[in-house]
């Protein structure tokens, strides 16, 4: 399970986790925001080029450190290309003290019992274990609860540690993320089926196996604590999910125990237009204000 230093981190790393894996389908967006509009590239490899040199801009700011991002998500694309003249996984870890995850994941399902399942994934034992030559320590797929069908929660739930298990098997830690719609009705509710059937699942694993949770910020603060004290957890990340990041950052403050897992939160507010100067100047502050909701 990843090297010691690295699972030392994971456990007790005083930081977060910073999510750059927006894929295909999100880019456009999340280059929209970074003030790259969608005629700046004629072409989808143009389009993960900008994307890449944003990531890129980020994971080499002076503050994108272990000290206090202790982790990244990375986007498949991002893993096989380098940074600042290395492999992007083997930077992270090697230059920055930060450990590289990847996004596995092919999307989702239409909706049916009220939830999103994974969409199959073929090639996941070849990606795992490209994955782990290249020094990834964990993945991470993402799944929907929009809402409170038991019957549908503890479906996802299920898949998602069977998808836990095979990334296990290859010697990764999985973030396990059944993502709960901030705007679902019966939000509470929901996050109680969702409870109860992680734990339920939790207490299934054999051996000393440990996962890592990604769950939507609670509508009741420490709502989570039974999940964070559970001996296979060994972490449990927040999304942001379309809060701001001041909002973002008010509800994580008040949850303890768990620590930030931001895409939008985080790069919110930096653009390609900044110089050098101004972009790590308020990346930095993205970065003190997320770390300091995290070490509540």
């Amino acid at each position: 399970m990843g090297n010691v230093d690295q699972v030392a981190q994971m456990q007790k790393g005083a930081g977060f986790i910073a999510a750059l894996d927006q894929s295909g389908g999100s880019t456009p967006k999340a280059l929209k925001q970074y003030g790259v509009d969608e005629s700046a590239y004629r072409s989808e490899a143009e389009m993960f080029d900008l994307i890449h040199a944003m990531r890129t801009r980020i994971a080499t700011a002076p503050a994108f450190t272990g000290k206090k991002v202790i982790g990244a998500i990375l986007f498949e694309m991002t893993m096989d290309r380098e940074i600042d003249g290395a492999p992007a996984a083997e930077y992270l870890w090697a230059k920055r003290g930060v450990v590289p995850f990847l996004k596995i994941d092919k999307g989702l399902e239409a909706e049916a019992d009220g939830v999103q399942m994974l969409k199959p994934m073929p090639d996941l034992d070849a990606t795992l274990d490209r994955a782990a030559g290249k020094g990834i320590f964990g993945s991470k797929a993402r799944s929907v609860i929009a809402k409170p069908n038991a019957q549908g929660i503890n479906a996802n739930v299920a898949q998602q540690f069977e998808v836990g298990a095979q990334v296990l098997d290859h010697g990764l830690v999985p973030i396990i993320e059944p993502e709960v719609l901030i705007n679902a009705p019966s939000k509470a509710e929901a996050e109680q089926l969702l409870r109860d059937a992680l734990l339920n699942e939790l207490d299934r694993m054999s051996g000393d196996r440990q996962v890592m949770l990604k769950l939507t910020l609670p509508e009741e603060p420490d709502f989570y604590a039974p999940v964070i004290a559970h001996p296979k957890v060994m972490r449990v990340v927040a999304l942001s999910g379309g809060y701001s990041r001041d909002e973002a950052t008010g509800k994580l403050a008040a949850n303890h125990g768990m620590i930030a897992s931001f895409s939008r939160a985080l790069t919110e507010g930096l653009s390609a237009q900044q110089d050098e100067a101004a972009f790590n100047a308020r990346l930095e502050d993205a970065i003190t204000k997320i770390h300091a909701a995290s070490v509540t």
